[in-house]
This record gives structure tokens, C-alpha cells and sequence, in this order.
């Protein structure tokens, strides 16, 4: 049996924003930026039209749901899954050439599998051309769990309720009482309970806090939070037309009723709908309660059009309805977060009540969570946690290079104008997270213990090098010099190319459970759709993600063509739970020391890689770990270039692969082991 190491998975974010206002003058109108044609075109641009998401109407994607539904039994049995299995669909996206990719959730004898879900992918004629499983885990192992709990629901609440009071909440019952469900979302299917506890986290934040017991043992499987926070800042937005009735309040008709309230500092509830006598709405001063409104109702408007003009998405959940904002929460709560479960963003008043947090990228960030709960559903923790939040920053980026405003040009920096550091230093850079001080600029087998705001950066990473490339340059004022892991440059193919690609991976090629490597997979099936496999977007890709340590790059990642080579190709069996075993290569013909970027190229074939422990060990015995172990890594091979640095160990000697399978139930092999010097 695997052990579940403990993790927790909470959100975070108490920044201090300080930031100037300016007036915010709106009357009634659209928001549509004026450079949206462009964006859209841009994106498209060398792009094959048929692999384009189509602009569906709510009405004609009901349709397709409503298709889907009365087809899903038949598929059901298409797929091989058993006769107590049941599909549930949550939603289509259909492209220019009548490709479908309908989303679903699957149940086991009424009960929800969470981790079950998946994508077919059909063509125009109904074939199914290919599936994406948030879990490999075949249906006859599925067809083996036991429906009948030994653990009593108290226990789950009890549990649950303990967790969350570590996290601030005071609840004495939960908000959601323990359900059964079947937890595959870590590869082994078994019975487990539910249980959904709320109430406030210590820095006022709403508590949505999930927790997976055992239904056997009582033991934790796994927990995560629903409230997904977001951190951003008060934009200079100047004057900005805004959508709203004719009756003078804040509800912009023409994009699905989105409304937006006062809380006039409670922490619940949906607050009062601003209302005026005129279509004039603040005075740039935060004592006035409607610039605040103003500035998220602009946001909210701002991302509508994006996702619509650029990505043909008809609001968040592609239904034609607006989600609310709610501006003025808490007291002194320096934070903004978004909750599916009332299809709302938040915003607080920052510090002293002074600067809210009420920026457009603050507003593309939370929607976006929002998009990323009604296509991708990514785990709120972990791998997929960090690319939750990464989500969110990348198309927060592209809405703000997208709205084009004159006051605040688009860059690749996040919460540039909270000087929280007190120095004029951003939250966080795309280029290199690490200037952060907490972020990460590339992936390692231990990433997803980080907390996913940090852990989101490698994926930030990603998405600039892909946009721009590697180096120094300097794009709308703002200097950056992004690095590779690799030490080998990326050349970018744009910005809106790259967040095209993005987009559809999340909504066609991402699950829950998807971690970096199955990113890697999915961003580069979606380039091959859009731009053929021997395209350069689709070269770029990979280039990139190897510039953050995810994978290698065709030809291979040697940043010196010269270098030397020393390889076993002599496969070695990985026992089960066993004792370590090594692959060796014996180096000579190297003067002096290994180099501070010695490559260790290792190709693995196994069934469950989140067993294996892989060590580099030098002649001289010093061991440079390349991978941990980790329970929710349940994708299956280790086929990689790690960069190590050696330089304090002599280059000539025997050189070992170690590699250790801690779990039992997988098997695997060493297929391939080298150095390159």
C-alpha cells in the first residue's frame, strides 16, 4: 500500500497593495478594447482554421450537450467501461472542422468518481479519434472497489473539521456532510468520503476546504481548497467606458448580467448592486466607494471580451452568463479570490482599507479560475494546483496586453504596481520567477510540495519563453532576460500565438490531474493541431518546456555540440518495493572536474514513476538526488535530461544511476543511462 504524505494545500496571499488612483470616469457603452481584432488575429495567424475552437452560441452549445447526453451510454460502452460506470457530461467545445470535445465526469454505481474524468475527441463524422484520462487506471480495476464504507461519516466530519480549524475556521459542522465517493485522482481506485467544511481562513478569506478520508482505514487521502485566491493591484485605468443598465446600475446587459456589489466590508452574503442617479461612476479617490466598483466592473468586461473575441468562449462557462463581482470585503483584507460555488469575484480594500484590489489583471486572473473549474477542473494542489495558478497569470497577462491600455501597457509582470517589497519590485516575474525570492524557475521532482502560487512559476516560465524567447530585450519599457534550465536559447512566437496554444490545451487536452509532463504533452498536441508537428510553434513548444526542465528537445539538450557522450544502454529491472538498483558508466578522457551543467540523461520505463527515488552517484560517492518519490505522480515512464551541478567532483570514473521503487504494485526497467560532459 501507498502512503499518503501530508499536504497542505491552502490558499494564501496576504500582500500589502499600495498604488495611487486616478479618476474613473464611465458612462454608458461597451468596453470592447480597441486592438481585439488584432489580438484575434494575431492568434489565428499561420494557424489551420479547422483546428480553431468555433464561436458557439449558448444556445448551440446547449445543443451539443444535449447530443452528447442522449449519446453518452453508447459511448460509455465505446470506451469499455463497466456496466455499473456511467458518464455525466460537463462540457463541449466543438472546432471549426466539427472536431468535438466533449468533457466528462464519470460515476461508479451512482457514486462520483473524483480523478475519473475525460475527453473524447471525435470527429466531424462521430469517430472517436482519441481520449484524454485523467487517470490510466483501467475499468476492470474499477470495477473492483468496494461500495460498502468501514468508517462511519462521523469520523470523516470529524477529521475534516479538525483540518480546517488548523486553517482558521471555527465551523463545529460542515458545510457539506461527508459523501461517498470513489477517489482515483492518485491512480488506485477506492471508496473514500468527501466531507466539505467552510467558515473563514485565518487572514479572512472564505474556507472551502475539501478533505478525502478513507472509507476503509479513516485515514487522509488528500485535501485541497476551493476558494482559489488571486493577488493584484489597482490599476491606473484612466477613464474607461463601461456596460450597464439603463436604469443606472452596475449590470453590463451586454455580457451576461454581469452585476457588481458592495459588501460594504461584511465577509458574506452578495452585498448591495450599485446603483446611481447617473451614469458616472467614482472619483479615482478610495474613499469613494464606486471607484473600486468601477475598476472590477471594467475587468470583468474587459476579460469577457477577450475570452469571446479571441477564444470564441461565451462567458466563463461558455453558457452566455456573467459571473458578479463583490468589491469592499473584510476589513484591512489585502486579497481577491474566486469561488465556483457562487460563480463570484471577490476583492478586498488592502491594507488600512486604502488600495482595493480591484485591477484589471486581478479580474482576468480570477475569471480565469473560473474557466479553468468549468474545463480543466485542475486540483486546487500540487502539480495541478501550480498550474491552476499559472493558468490564471498567463491569461491574465494576455487580457492585459489584449485591453491595450495607454495608462498600463502589457507586461509580463504580476502585481508591477503593489510595491509590496517597498522598493517598485513586482509580485512576480514571468521571465525568471525566482527574482521573487519564493517562486520557481523550472520544474524538479519535488515541486508540488511547494505552495501553487510558487509553484506555478516554471509554468509562467514557460509561457514567456514561449511568447518572447530566452535573453535580454526590452518589450513595452520594461527589461527582461529570461534563462534556460538547458542553457540553450528558445526563440518565441508570440505572445498570442503561445496563449492560444494554452487555452487549448487547458480546455481540450487537461484533467484534473494533469502534473507538468502531461502539460508538456497536452500544449504540444495542441500545437500540432494548430500548426502541424514540423511547424516551428510547435519546435517552440518543446524548446520551451525544456527550457524549464521538462523534457528534452529534439536532436536532444547537449548546449555543446562537442561535448562527450558516455552511455549503458544495458537495461536493468526496477524490483518491485525492493532494494536500489544501478546502471553505471565508466567516464574517461576528461580533464579535471565534471562541469556545473553535466547532463544526465535518464530513460525509464515504468508503470507508476511517483514510486521511484533516482540518485546520480559520483565515483567519489557524492549523490545528487534527481528525483523523489510522490504518491500523486501517477503519470507512468521517467524519460528526461536532468542538469546537475558537478563541478566539485572529479569528471573520470565510475558513474551510477540509483534508482529505488519505495511503493509496491508497479513494475519498471532502466532502459538507458548517460552522461554528457
Amino acid at each position: 500500500m501507498r502512503s499518503t504524505p501530508s499536504r497542505r494545500a491552502t490558499a494564501t496571499g496576504a500582500l500589502i497593495a499600495a498604488a495611487a488612483l486616478l479618476a474613473v470616469g464611465v458612462q454608458t457603452g461597451t468596453a470592447t478594447a480597441t486592438p481585439g481584432t488584432t489580438a484575434a488575429a494575431a492568434a489565428t495567424a499561420g494557424a489551420k482554421h479547422g483546428a480553431m475552437a468555433k464561436q458557439l452560441t449558448p444556445s448551440q452549445r446547449a445543443e451539443l450537450i444535449r447530443e452528447a447526453d442522449a449519446t453518452k451510454a453508447a459511448t460509455a460502452k465505446e470506451l469499455g467501461l463497466g456496466s455499473q460506470e456511467k458518464l455525466v457530461v460537463r462540457d463541449v467545445i466543438q472546432d471549426n472542422d466539427g472536431t468535438t470535445h466533449t468533457r466528462y465526469e464519470r460515476t461508479l454505481a451512482g457514486l462520483p468518481v473524483l480523478g475519473g474524468d475525460l475527453v473524447v475527441e471525435a470527429s466531424k463524422a462521430g469517430a472517436t479519434e482519441s481520449v484524454t484520462k485523467a487517470s490510466s487506471v483501467s475499468s476492470n480495476t474499477l470495477k473492483a472497489v468496494d461500495t460498502k464504507a468501514d468508517v462511519a461519516p462521523a469520523a470523516a466530519e470529524k477529521q475534516a473539521l479538525g483540518l480546517a480549524r488548523a486553517d482558521g475556521s471555527k465551523k463545529t459542522e460542515a458545510d457539506r456532510a461527508p459523501r461517498k465517493v470513489v477517489w482515483m485522482a492518485q491512480g488506485k481506485p477506492q471508496l473514500a468520503y468527501e466531507t466539505v467544511v467552510g467558515g473563514l481562513q485565518k487572514d479572512g478569506t472564505p474556507n472551502e476546504l475539501h478533505v478525502i478520508t478513507d472509507a476503509a482505514s479513516g485515514a487522509k487521502l488528500y485535501e485541497w481548497q476551493a476558494v482559489e485566491n488571486g493577488v493584484g493591484n489597482t490599476e491606473y485605468s484612466g477613464q474607461v467606458t463601461l456596460g450597464t443598465a439603463p436604469s443606472y446600475t452596475l449590470t453590463d446587459t451586454g455580457r451576461g448580467n454581469h452585476k457588481t456589489y458592495n459588501l460594504n466590508h461584511g465577509s458574506s452574503g452578495t452585498g448591495t448592486l450599485f446603483t446611481n442617479s447617473t451614469d458616472v461612476w467614482g472619483n479615482g479617490s478610495p474613499s469613494n466607494a464606486e471607484t473600486a466598483a468601477a475598476d472590477a466592473h471594467y475587468g470583468a468586461a474587459e476579460t469577457w471580451d477577450y475570452y469571446k473575441n479571441v477564444h470564441g468562449r461565451t462567458g466563463i462557462r461558455g453558457d452566455g452568463v456573467g459571473a458578479y463581482s463583490r468589491v469592499h470585503y473584510g476589513n484591512n483584507y489585502v486579497n481577491a479570490f474566486w469561488q465556483d460555488s457562487c460563480f463570484c469575484m471577490t476583492y478586498g480594500d488592502g491594507s488600512g482599507n486604502a488600495n482595493p484590489l480591484t485591477a484589471l489583471d486581478v479580474a482576468a486572473h480570477e475569471m480565469t479560475h473560473g474557466v479553468t473549474a468549468a474545463t480543466a477542473g485542475l486540483v486546487y494542489s500540487g502539480e495541478s494546483g501550480g498550474l491552476n495558478e499559472a493558468t490564471s497569470d498567463i491569461m491574465a497577462t494576455a487580457v492585459e496586453f489584449y485591453a491595450n491600455n495607454a495608462s498600463d501597457p502589457g507586461d509580463y509582470l504580476i502585481g508591477e504596481k503593489i510595491d509590496i517589497n517597498g522598493d517598485g519590485t513586482p509580485l512576480r516575474y514571468m521571465d525568471k520567477p525566482s527574482k521573487d525570492g519564493a517562486s520557481k524557475d523550472a520544474w524538479y521532482s519535488g515541486i508540488g510540495n511547494v505552495d501553487v502560487h510558487y509553484s506555478s512559476g516554471p509554468a509562467n516560465h514557460f509561457f514567456y519563453l514561449l511568447s518572447e524567447g530566452s535573453g535580454a530585450k526590452t518589450i513595452n519599457g520594461v527589461n527582461y532576460d529570461s534563462p534556460t534550465s538547458d542553457g540553450l536559447p528558445v526563440t518565441g512566437i508570440g505572445r498570442d500565438k503561445a496563449a492560444q496554444i494554452w487555452f487549448k490545451a487547458l480546455t481540450t487536452k487537461f484533467t484534473s490531474t494533469t502534473n507538468y509532463a502531461a502539460a508538456r504533452t497536452g500544449t504540444l498536441a495542441a500545437a500540432g493541431e494548430l500548426y502541424g508537428t514540423t511547424s516551428a510553434e510547435y519546435k517552440a513548444v518543446g524548446d520551451a518546456w525544456a527550457g524549464i526542465n521538462v523534457g528534452t528537445r529534439d536532436g536532444g539538450g547537449n548546449p555543446d555540440p562537442g561535448g562527450k557522450v558516455f552511455e549503458n544502454a544495458t537495461s536493468v529491472a526496477i524490483p518491485d518495493h525492493g532494494a536500489a538498483v544501478t546502471s553505471s558508466v565508466n567516464v574517461t578522457g576528461i580533464t579535471g572536474n565534471a562541469p556545473s551543467t553535466l547532463k544526465v540523461g535518464v530513460d525509464i520505463t515504468h508503470s507508476w514513476r511517483g514510486d521511484l527515488v533516482i540518485d546520480l552517484v559520483a565515483p567519489n560517492g557524492t549523490t545528487y538526488r534527481l528525483k523523489n518519490s510522490s504518491i500523486s505522480d501517477s503519470a507512468a515512464n521517467v524519460q528526461t535530461t536532468y542538469t546537475v551541478n558537478a563541478s566539485a567532483v572529479a569528471a573520470n570514473g565510475t558513474w551510477k544511476l540509483k534508482v529505488q521503487d519505495v511503493y509496491t504494485g508497479d513494475t519498471g526497467k532502466i532502459n538507458s543511462f548517460k552522461l554528457t560532459f
